[in-house]
């Protein structure tokens, strides 16, 4: 029997949840010294800074800015973004958001930096600071000087000018046009960023860097230290540990990270540098931060015809991922419908604040919330039921596979499907009567209902993923991945796949990933492609296992190769025909080692062939309180269809995570700036972040729709809840107040912006 699509216990929760993880901090050689980061208080200005002062203090061993560690700026890693906007590892002549690293201060302990950081005297030449888009976009304060726009990235719309536009809405009997945003926030993973380095020599006597790190990729947090060093990969070691979460933050080259391996370097001491949660929210990316504005037109009876989207991006001070999210938000412009005229156009900004980077979704939340958006909009304004006009716009399931106008490649899709089974979930009708029934009892709460169905694409960017797995004389089992777990169920999952083809059971297969010493290359973790992408590797290598073991097992059973056959069921070789006369993989393992020095092992590099497509339907169902416009979210119903279901516990899991977020981004969370670029949601004391109070229990409900683009068949499920439950709860809230003539709320959909929205059309 197959042990893949059964709800296997993770085996990564008996010690996380008992003795707890090893992180970080724990694996700190006991000399390390510690890394405290000066920073910035203003948003714009020119900077002096003067470290004499606390180079004096108590247990202070070294103070360093930028000149000292002879730092310079550097200029995005992706070409496609305007070079001349350069990132400081330490700010050196300009400051450009509240929080960025100014210096470092390394001493023997950790309140001693804490300390000694408010004797760096920084004098700072304010400038005008520029936080809103719009402002941004217009240029009018420079954020880069040399640069001479505040526009790091755009993508022209395709129509040529203006007859071309009324031309693309011709046909249309009705058409909507929306300004609506969606806001900044905050990655806030449960452990902040750390990062312990100490230096060595390799064999050959050259430097060599070790770094303990917090991050979803090894592989590239090496590369990355590599290039900023100006060292060979070889020449460094990451080993990532337990992670307390990322959610895509957790990615990318980071400031602290660099800055603390030079500082260790110089020093010849190891150093550790374990972020607060204050810092974290001034220096972990920032997510989504961008503005829409779209029109939609169509028939009276509810056919979309047309659909055009503006979106204008916040990179933040730094342009690096989060300016190239529209890139990603473009494939995915018109989701699941079935839209002949589509038109998207961005324009991405610097602006005063945190560097946006990838969150949870990372530009597909973004297009759906836009799509769904305009097409709820589009029903209220045609008067037809939301789930209606829905329906009658989706690719249909022959139509795969399809190529939308904005370039998605879709593998498969069954929309519909997933709506019908939402609707046999719950009793539709009934919802729907006793929301016009409340709308006339004033003891009540006003009831909403919202829906949400969209496409996500799953590892977007196409990457590949590296797997390996070995079986020793023991019969047990190493499976290596160059994919990154922080919370996912890795070590369950892929000891799955290796059970499931070789046999072995799944209690003797170990799993290891995130040391670039161990494991010979690898992309991380991101973008929904784990299983799709390192599970399908992990498959390639034990099915390449398999057959080299064939020979060996042939050779021990005195037959042809060829006439060897696996039972998977028992883990045993044997002739085809006779299974009494048989050998094991401890046996097949023994020889082959006997007769080779080399560990018995096989290896695959798995690149898929294109991206795959998840989709689902998401339901909510929440009350608005008539006199302070509280909303709670009383019901969530979703269907979040990620192709074959590898464990159906480890899937519930992402989904229930994935809708938190998605409900928390719509009810509650934002990260607020002034006009002057001070933030104003530092910390958890102000921040909007969920818990389990505000929040229904989920009612999920499976579905499978294969694809053929790995062979396992899996889409993506990590970022899926948060990508439907934004939309969902928001509609909901428009929905309790659309016989108020409410048609738009911005989220978050605080009680505050619902009272006052309601005290505005009454």
């Amino acid at each position: 029997m197959s042990i893949l699509g059964t709800r296997v216990i993770r085996v990564e929760d008996p010690d996380l949840l008992t003795v707890g993880g090893m992180y970080v901090e724990d694996l700190a050689p006991a000399d390390s010294l510690f890394a405290t980061f000066v920073r910035s208080t203003m948003a714009h200005a020119k900077i002096s800074v003067d470290t004499s002062g606390a180079a004096s203090e108590p247990g202070v061993v070294a103070v360093y800015t930028a000149a000292d560690l002879d730092l310079s700026p550097v200029a995005p890693s992706v070409g496609m973004l305007n070079q001349e906007m350069k990132q400081a590892w330490l700010a050196s002549e300009r400051v450009r958001y509240v929080g960025q690293p100014i210096a470092i201060v390394v001493t023997t302990s950790r309140d001693a930096g804490y300390d000694a950081v408010e004797m760096v005297d920084v004098d700072y030449d304010p400038l005008p600071a520029v936080v809103a888009m719009s402002e941004a976009e217009a240029s009018e304060t420079i954020l880069y000087p040399e640069a001479g726009t505040n526009v790091c990235f755009s993508m022209p719309s395709s129509l040529a000018d203006e007859a071309a536009e009324a031309a693309m809405f011709a046909d249309c009997e009705v058409t909507v046009t929306m300004n609506f945003r969606n806001q900044r926030v905050a990655a806030c993973a449960i452990e902040p960023r750390a990062a312990v380095a100490k230096w060595g020599t390799t064999d050959d006597g050259r430097e060599h860097l070790t770094q303990w790190s917090t991050t979803q990729n090894a592989h590239g947090t090496r590369d990355a230290l590599a290039a900023a060093l100006g060292l060979e990969n070889d020449q460094i070691r990451v080993i990532c540990p337990d992670v307390g979460g990322g959610f895509g933050a957790k990615n990318g080259r980071y400031p602290e990270h660099i800055v603390t391996s030079v500082a260790a370097r110089k020093l010849g001491q190891p150093v550790r540098w374990i972020e607060t949660r204050s810092d974290s929210m001034l220096g972990l990316a920032h997510g989504r931060a961008c503005e829409f504005t779209a029109t939609i037109g169509g028939t009276k009876d509810g056919r979309i015809l047309a659909y055009k989207v503006h979106m204008l991006q916040d990179g933040g001070a730094f342009p690096e991922i989060g300016a190239l999210l529209p890139f990603i938000t473009k494939t995915v412009t018109s989701g699941p419908y079935d839209i002949a005229k589509v038109d998207f156009s961005s324009t991405s900004v610097v602006t005063n604040t945190v560097p946006v980077g990838a969150y949870r979704g990372a530009g597909r939340p973004e297009a759906t919330a836009a799509v769904e958006r305009m097409v709820d909009r589009f029903a209220a304004e045609v008067e037809l039921d939301p789930i209606a006009v829905r329906r009658m716009n989706l690719i249909a399931p022959e139509a795969f596979p399809h190529k939308t106008p904005t370039g998605a490649d879709m593998d498969s899709g069954e929309y519909n499907k997933a709506i019908d089974a939402v609707l046999d979930h719950v009793d539709y009708d009934a919802l729907r009567a006793d929301q016009a029934a409340r709308r006339n009892d004033p003891t009540k709460p006003l009831l909403g209902l919202g829906w949400c169905v969209y496409i996500e694409i799953a590892n977007p960017m196409g990457n590949g993923e590296f797997g390996s797995i070995e079986v020793r004389p023991d019969g047990t089992a190493l499976v290596l991945t160059g994919s990154s777990a922080h919370g996912q169920g890795h070590h369950t999952a892929f000891a799955q796949v290796a059970a499931d083809m070789t046999g072995i059971p799944f209690e003797k297969i170990e799993v290891r990933h995130g040391d670039t010493d161990e494991v010979e290359r690898g992309g991380g973790t991101g973008g929904s492609k784990s299983l799709q992408v390192g599970g399908s590797a992990v498959y390639q290598a034990s099915e390449a296992l398999v057959e080299k073991a064939k020979d060996i097992a042939a050779s021990l059973l005195e037959a042809n190769p060829d006439d060897i056959t696996l039972d998977v069921t028992s883990g045993s070789f044997h002739v085809a025909g006779t299974p009494a006369i048989a050998t094991g993989w401890a046996d097949v393992a023994a020889q082959a080692t006997a007769e080779s020095d080399d560990p018995f092992l096989a290896t695959a590099d798995f690149k898929p062939p294109a991206a795959t497509y998840p989709f689902g339907a998401h339901l909510s169902v929440v009350e608005v309180d008539r006199d302070t416009g509280e909303v709670t979210v009383i019901r969530h119903v979703s269907c979040d269809d990620c192709g074959v279901i590898a464990n159906p516990l480890i899937v519930d899991g992402q989904v229930h995570g994935g809708v938190a977020s998605g409900i928390a981004q719509a009810l509650m969370e934002e990260f607020h700036y002034d006009a002057d670029g001070n933030p104003l949601t530092a910390n958890f004391m102000n921040y909007g972040l969920v818990s389990a109070a505000e929040l229904p229990s989920f009612e999920r409900i499976e579905m499978e729709t294969p694809t053929d683009r790995n062979p396992l068949g899996a889409k993506g499920i990590g970022e899926s809840g948060t990508i439907g439950a934004t939309p969902a709860v928001q509609h909901a809230v428009i929905d309790a107040l659309s016989h108020l003539g409410v048609r738009h709320v911005d989220i978050p959909v605080t009680a505050e912006r619902v009272w006052r929205t309601m005290q505005d059309h009454r």
